[in-house]
């Protein structure tokens, strides 16, 4: 467990739950699509990612696939689009929406570069109802083969020196081919590449009436989790999960655009600095995303606006 996924059950130096079962931002990509167009690694960064996925959406619907799009996520006004625009601004530069000190980071160009890049994904290389979908309608159009790329969750298991990152999909009941989807880090901007901390925590509440019990189950749940991921598998989850490496990269190929990497880095929604303000401050902030992604705003009038709230 790193200090990042620590620190964000952390509350006023009081450690308030446990992690359970954390889950981090990934890109899904059709690695068999990828193959066919000569691509021999997914996208490393948002602009990779934009020319990849025109091209196959441009391709596959010549074939006759009218519906097919290059890039699914959700972009309806819930929790979800926190997570992407968090993922979107940090990769930017452009702040963790409230810094550990309490500075608010919103309106910066960065940010608002980052809020106009996924609006011009939708009607383009995204589907124009993309502002309406949940997580569930992401996956559901990538998984009827609808799609190039999708923004899902993944758990990291770590990797090898030739494959640094491995990810286990956390999905019940979906079943995919192995060799047909692979999953990776999300594309970078100018930064970094990054992706939101997902997941569970685990703690007793003080209002309990069975507080041994609760702690027992704790004891239990934590104990399932780390024997069965010693075993490679997640717990209390379905037979039907299953691990895929990263793509290798092609390393023989050097440009000036990849020849510095960019960092990965894991980010945290601002919680333990928000507290029991953070509802007020998510919701200030997906729907302030939002109204970029309708058109109902222009980005730097939301950023400037979300800025004083």
């Amino acid at each position: 467990m790193g200090p990042g996924v620590a620190s964000s059950y952390v509350v006023d130096g009081k450690v308030v739950a446990i992690p359970y079962q954390n889950q981090v931002g990934i890109l899904e990509y059709r690695a068999d699509l990828l193959r066919e167009y000569g691509y021999d690694h997914p996208p490393r960064t948002w602009d990779e990612l934009e020319k990849m996925a025109a091209r196959i959406q441009i391709s596959e619907r010549a074939k006759g696939k009218k519906n097919f799009w290059g890039y699914v996520w959700p972009g309806a006004a819930a929790e979800s689009l926190t997570c992407n625009a968090l993922e979107w601004q940090v990769s930017e530069g452009g702040g963790q929406i409230i810094e550990s000190d309490g500075t608010i980071r919103v309106n910066n160009p960065a940010a608002i570069r980052a809020w106009q890049r996924a609006r011009r994904w939708i009607g383009w290389i995204s589907p124009p109802s993309t502002a309406e979908y949940r997580e569930i309608d992401a996956t559901n159009v990538f998984d009827s083969g609808r799609a190039a790329f999708a923004r899902d969750w993944g758990a990291e298991l770590g990797g090898s020196s030739k494959n640094p990152e491995q990810f286990q999909l956390l999905h019940w009941g979906r079943q995919v081919a192995v060799g047909k989807v692979g999953f990776t880090t999300l594309p970078g901007g100018s930064m970094a590449r990054a992706g939101t901390l997902g997941g569970l925590g685990l703690a007793v509440s003080k209002y309990s009436h069975h507080p041994r019990e609760d702690a027992a189950l704790i004891r239990f749940l934590l104990r399932e989790q780390i024997e069965s991921m010693e075993k490679g598998a997640v717990p209390n989850v379905s037979s039907e999960v299953v691990v895929y490496d990263v793509a290798p990269i092609d390393s023989s190929r050097n440009s000036s655009e990849n020849s510095v990497p960019l960092r990965a880095i894991v980010v945290s929604r601002p919680s333990s600095i928000a507290r029991g303000s953070y509802e007020q401050v998510t919701r200030a902030y997906f729907g302030a995303v939002h109204s970029v992604l309708t058109g109902e705003r222009r980005a730097p009038e939301a950023a400037a606006e979300l800025q004083k709230i």
